[in-house]
């Protein structure tokens, strides 16, 4: 995917969030081990690569998740984030995404020059149930940051934020259910509370996906299908658009990027109904969306 950038790959298991962990399913599948932690070679450099034309592959204003496979502020990692911060720094065009569970870790592990923050980083922590918020939230809101989000991710307990909301510093929640082996189930309620409680306070609400199994008016929906969770999450009209995130982006010099010069997504016909639609780069039109093209392996 165009919009994820990992530095490294693997990861300690550290909470309940943790315990069906999508990243360990996934390298069971290819005879690995998730738990082995490594700095990837091809893709560490990602957001530096450039075309034959000299340009950035990633262009400005674009927004990269950063660890989805394992975590920005892992104890192993420390080798290689002051490298990663580097390499953050060369791109104040880009808005990078940062999730972690282990904002504990978090102050000590900022660059030399950080100040209050960089407008180009996204900092989120993540919040599976109200134990974890509770332990997190206060943690992130302590810290030096611009932009601070939180992601309800796997979403397996009913949770609160209310009183989190109330000082203006969140700027965005993000919510999703749980897949691969285990799921356990997400409840409609539990969605809407949160929705509910983000547009009492203009914070933009997203609702990505169901999960795997979905729970409403007490009847349990097994939805296998990635893409059926994120159009169930559409349909269910639950997202909010809120205050617009402002990501004061710049060259190399500190100049502010017109805003015509920054990147603007394309979405094809079925991102339209797509969950994760707000908080997506867009189609990266590699053709698999057309009913005319063959079926290719590797194909879902």
């Amino acid at each position: 995917m165009h919009d994820i950038w990992n530095p490294w790959h693997g990861c300690k298991k550290c909470s309940e969030g943790c315990q069906n962990c999508y990243m360990y399913f996934l390298d069971e599948q290819r005879g690995k081990n998730g738990a082995d932690i490594y700095r990837t070679k091809s893709g560490f450099r990602y957001p530096l690569s450039k075309d034959r034309q000299g340009r950035y592959k990633v262009q400005s204003g674009e927004q990269l998740r950063v660890c989805m496979t394992s975590d920005f502020f892992l104890e192993e990692a420390d080798p290689w984030r002051d490298e990663a911060w580097s390499i953050i720094r060369q791109r104040p065009d880009v808005v990078f995404f940062l999730l972690t569970k282990r904002p504990e870790r978090v102050r000590d592990c900022l660059p030399y020059d950080w100040g209050d923050g960089w407008e180009n980083v996204f900092f989120n922590v993540s919040c599976e149930n109200q134990k974890r918020a509770d332990e997190r939230i206060p943690i992130l809101l302590s810290l030096p940051f611009k932009h601070k989000g939180i992601m309800c991710a796997p979403f397996i307990g009913e949770i609160s934020i209310r009183e989190y909301l109330r000082n203006g510093q969140i700027e965005q929640v993000l919510c999703d259910g749980e897949n691969y082996s285990g799921s356990r189930p997400c409840h409609y309620e539990w969605v809407k509370r949160l929705r509910n409680e983000c547009e009492a306070y203009g914070v933009t609400f997203v609702f990505c996906g169901t999960g795997r199994f979905f729970v409403k008016d007490g009847k349990t929906y097994r939805i296998e299908s990635s893409e059926l969770q994120s159009n169930q999450a559409y349909r269910s009209g639950l997202s909010y658009q809120g205050r617009p995130i402002n990501f004061k982006l710049t060259n190399l010099l500190g100049m502010p990027i017109a805003k015509e010069r920054l990147y603007q997504p394309y979405f094809g016909e079925k991102c339209q109904t797509c969950g994760m639609k707000p908080i997506c780069n867009g189609c990266t039109r590699c053709g698999k969306c057309d009913p005319n093209r063959p079926a290719q392996a590797g194909d879902r």
